[in-house]
């Protein structure tokens, strides 16, 4: 594993277990296009709500002095919004993964070793600093394969063990992230409206896919909803970026049906039923 520092001008044995429960599981190959021929256009978004939830066995292992720079934790009025990035797009060999805390993070070995856990390699480690602190990005790998990660409930795997591990670590940022009421020492006092804050938008990208954009208040299981929602559409997740910022995660995702862009129909389809998936459940209901 390479490790560097550079300045940058711009711009992670946590989780054990991550299992969807549904009659028809999120496709292996989702994030790489995979549709199935049925016209989408006539699939009613609207149609019953299927239950979405998840069972997650976590187990958060003691913080140890690599975790915290320079050994200790840092005490400020301010906390920094922690932000981590899961990037499918620019390294075609590799899942790229970025964590930000202000000037707060240590170099994070608990955490590669975390991943390691998960069945991963982590090929490369850069550490960038600039005006806004230190980003942490990682090269990770399956280790089984050496290829990139692709299974969306790994994917999310991966997210929720840097949460943890950041929680755990840095206690600090529990009241600063979504996840903190789920299992952090502080839940967040500042609570997102999801349905104020559920955006959705399909972009016309090249002749070939499409570019959804989600924005929607973060929740353990997230990443594998988005992908699911889509995909029982028959609407293919080529590739693409999932960002947790705070209590907001941002997703943008390359999408395509039968290797061409979305028309018009077809993305109000994508639309409607993402909205509907993510709005606020009803009294009747127990889930997105």
């Amino acid at each position: 594993m390479a490790v560097t520092m550079a300045s940058c001008g711009s711009t992670l044995g946590v989780y054990t277990k991550l299992v969807a429960f549904e009659k028809q599981p999120v496709p292996k190959s989702a994030f790489f296009g995979s549709s199935f021929g049925s016209d989408p256009v006539k699939h009613l978004s609207n149609s019953s709500k299927p239950r979405l939830s998840y069972s997650l066995s976590t187990m958060i292992p003691k913080a140890s002095a690599t975790a915290i720079e320079d050994g200790s934790l840092q005490d400020s009025d301010v906390v920094p919004t922690p932000k981590v990035i899961i990037d499918q797009d620019s390294d075609p060999n590799a899942t790229v993964v970025e964590v930000t805390f202000g000037d707060r993070l240590g170099a994070l070995l608990d955490t590669m070793n975390a991943l390691k856990n998960l069945g991963l390699n982590v090929v490369k480690a850069n550490v960038c600093l600039d005006s806004s602190g230190k980003h942490n990005t990682f090269s990770i790998t399956k280790a089984s394969t050496g290829r990139k990660v692709e299974d969306p409930e790994l994917l999310e795997a991966i997210r929720l063990t840097i949460i943890s591990n950041l929680l755990e670590y840095h206690p600090e940022s529990s009241a600063q992230l979504a996840m903190g009421e789920a299992f952090g020492v502080e839940a967040p006092t500042k609570k997102l409206d999801v349905d104020i804050a559920t955006r959705v938008q399909v972009y016309d990208d090249s002749p070939d896919r499409s570019l959804l954009a989600v924005e929607t208040a973060d929740r353990p299981g997230l990443l594998v909803d988005l992908v699911k929602i889509v995909t029982d559409i028959n609407v293919a997740v080529e590739s693409g970026e999932f960002d947790t910022e705070g209590l907001l995660a941002k997703a943008k995702f390359h999408v395509s049906y039968n290797g061409k862009a979305l028309i018009k129909p077809l993305q109000q389809v994508v639309t409607n039923s993402l909205r509907y998936f993510l709005r606020r459940p009803s009294t009747d209901e127990s889930s997105f």
